[in-house]
This record gives structure tokens, sequence and C-alpha cells, in this order.
């Protein structure tokens, strides 16, 4: 299958990569297009559809995003129609009534994929910012956002992504980072793009109840040592800090720092133009 310039995320998610993506391209390995490419940390996937890989391995722990790619790829006209519903009934009362769904657990779990997809982008294009964020207990409690004509049913876009999906072989998981790439080799590409560290916590990591804490952070440079002693090339994104910086001095690593722009954090002074790096495990 061509390129599909059309091809495009359908949701915006924090930390998303799109500003970014000129740089990270630098450093990927040539003929791309020949890897299996994995990325266990998707999120609005905005590396996955700009390279829109023929092989993929496409994974996050959050079930709700990955329930909307699998409508996406499977039950598009049905979640077409959902949204286009959703966005005539748009108002602050039906923002808040679909929010608290999934308050509402045997309601939430009687919703059909489809409908839990509809929901979330309706949800993602309506709330403040297009954050998507979860309490202790696993609930939505993001506000409504204030915007006069809302992308909510993107028709096309969707329907593009799911004749991508169906025309390539895309995999699509929903689990722990680990097992997601645990079938990369010498001819996989793996980028991970996880939850950043943040020593003061102020940046947004809160897509599930949990976190990813240091802890995971070091499971994951664990995770990276592995995949390239089984030949696997990796690019990883996070924030420049010392602690990260220090994970990763090793002489399997390359570090190469970037700035980037972020609108989405848990405190003003976290936003704008941010110290960020990309770490890959060879060298040209």
């Amino acid at each position: 299958m061509e390129y599909n310039p059309l091809v495009k995320p359908c949701l915006k998610w924090a930390g998303g990569k799109r500003q970014l993506l000129s740089e990270i391209k630098k450093h990927l390995p040539r003929n791309i297009q020949d890897y299996t490419y994995y990325e266990p940390f998707v999120g609005a996937g905005a590396v996955f559809f700009d390279l829109q890989p023929p092989k993929a391995v496409i994974n996050d722990v959050n079930t709700q995003l990955i329930l909307t790619y699998a409508a996406v790829k499977e039950n598009v006209e049905e979640l077409i129609a959902l949204l286009a519903r959703h966005k005539e009934k748009n108002s602050k009362e039906y923002f808040y009534y679909m929010r608290n769904q999934d308050r509402d657990c045997v309601q939430f779990d009687s919703l059909t994929r489809a409908e839990k997809a509809a929901r979330l982008i309706f949800l993602n294009k309506t709330c403040f910012n297009g954050l998507y964020r979860v309490n202790s207990r696993g609930f939505f409690n993001v506000p409504r956002g204030k915007y006069k004509d809302p992308a909510i049913c993107e028709e096309s876009l969707l329907r593009q992504i799911s004749r991508y999906f169906n025309a390539n072989k895309i995999e699509i998981l929903n689990g722990d980072f680990e097992q997601a790439v645990s079938g990369a080799g010498e001819d996989s590409f793996v980028y991970f793009d996880p939850p950043y560290h943040s020593p003061c916590k102020t940046s947004f990591t809160g897509y599930q109840a949990g976190g990813f804490n240091e802890e995971e952070q070091r499971r994951l440079r664990d995770t990276m040592i592995y995949l390239t002693s089984r030949g696997a090339k990796c690019l990883l994104s996070n924030s420049g800090t010392d602690y990260i910086r220090g994970l990763y001095d090793h002489a399997l690593f390359n570090i190469t720092p970037v700035q980037a722009k972020r609108s989405i954090n848990a405190d003003p002074a976290g936003r704008g133009t941010v110290n960020e790096v990309l770490i890959k495990n060879w060298r040209p």
C-alpha cells in the first residue's frame, strides 16, 4: 500500500510527537520500511501514522485508547454514525453525561466497543486541552473545554486510518510495554515514548491509574538493554532530566538533546519549550 498523506492521528494526546517528527526522523534506521515497527506506548501515534509501516505492533496500557483503535479498524462505519450523533447533541450537559458514564461500571461494561470508542473520541475533542486523565479510581475527570466547533466526527480521517490498518499487518495490543516488544529482534525497530520522567511531578502522566514511576523507568531501560542483545534497534524519547541522563549513561546508548513545545502540564511553569532527549542503542 502506498503512503497516504491523509492518514494522521485522530486524537490529541499529552506528549504527542507531531512537532518533533522532523527531529525524530533524523534518528531512524535506514530502510525503516523493511523493519517490523513496534511502539509499545502508542498514544495518538504521531510517529506511527507518519511512517505508516506495512508491518507493526502497536500497544498501550490504556484500554479505552486501544479499544478505540480496534473500533476504527473493525467498526469504522458504526463509530462514525455514533460520533455524528454525539456531534448533534454536544452541549455542556451532554459532555458531563458522557464523562460520567464510567462511574456506573455495569452500564459502562454493557457498552459496545464502538460506543466506548465514540465516547473517548467525543471526550477527547471536547474536553479541556484534549487531555486524557483519570483519577485514582480510573475515572475520566477532565472538565469540558471551550471550543466553538470541535472536530468530533472526522469521517474521512477515520476511514483512511481504517483502510491503512486493514491493508497492512498491524497488530493492536493492550498490555505491558515489556510484553508488547517480546517478539522484537534483528529485523525490528522499537520506538519508546513512555510517560516522561518528572522529578517534581509536574508533567502529565495520568493516562492510567497508577502512573509510571522511576522503578518503571528503570525497567524500561533494562528492556532496551535486553532488546539490544537481541539485535533490535531502539529509539526512546524522554525528558532531559539528570535522572534519565544518568539512567542511560551506558556505552550502549547515544543521547541527543532536543527541545519541544508542550501545552499539557499539571504546572503552568512546565509548559512551553522544555528540554527532552532522544536515546538510541546504535550509532550510524
